[in-house]
């Protein structure tokens, strides 16, 4: 009997002991994979209050990116270290610079600029684009500002781009944003993401 009663209770701690692991020693979740990107565009687009939003930061003292700064941006799916480079004519010419390592890029461009400006934002795409360490990559395209009164819309400036021709199996992804609409822009974060890993799927098979 007493053999019986000891055998009873070492089966119930064993399966308590098995429930107390289940619920409270739960071991560390799985890392998030980590992409590089880099992102450009001409100054005053939007980059830095863009970046920072997303990595919740405050908008205070906020000034226009001086060469390069990375930030690490976390997502639920993974976390992309963004290198934001500046837009400024002086700092643009040293973009290529900056773009070895790099597994995507952001392109963020003023949907409120003069044609003028437009016609500069079309043709740094389009270098982008057609860039030897660039051209392979997925893309996300933001036209920022499209809560203003003054921004074009998303299918104008799409079609003033003519980006079709130069496809080419590219993946990207172009869509509106602004800093009051964070939501939507995480979205098309998330969309860019999915991009990244299919082409380090497809890069993984090769």
């Amino acid at each position: 009997m007493a053999e019986n009663i000891q055998l009873s209770l070492a089966l119930c701690r064993i399966a308590f002991y098995t429930c107390f692991r289940k619920l409270c020693c739960k071991g560390p979740p799985s890392p998030r994979p980590e992409y590089d990107v880099v992102c450009i565009g001409l100054s005053g687009a939007g980059k830095s209050t863009l970046i920072s939003r997303l990595c919740s930061e405050g908008l205070d003292g906020i000034v226009p990116t001086a060469g390069f700064s990375i930030k690490a941006v976390a997502f639920p799916k993974a976390v992309l270290n963004v290198k934001e480079l500046g837009g400024a004519d002086n700092i643009k010419k040293y973009w290529s610079r900056y773009y070895q390592g790099s597994q995507g890029v952001v392109f963020i461009l003023d949907s409120t600029v003069s044609d003028e400006k437009m016609e500069a934002c079309r043709s740094e795409l389009h270098l982008a684009l057609q860039h030897p360490q660039l051209c392979t990559l997925p893309f996300l395209i933001l036209a920022n500002h499209q809560d203003s009164p003054a921004a074009r819309s998303v299918p104008e400036i799409k079609k003033y781009f003519e980006l079709e021709p130069l496809a080419r199996g590219k993946r990207w992804i172009f869509q509106g944003s602004s800093i009051n609409n964070m939501e939507a822009v995480r979205e098309s974060f998330s969309q860019f993401i999915s991009l990244l890993e299919e082409k380090e799927l497809q890069s993984s098979r090769i």
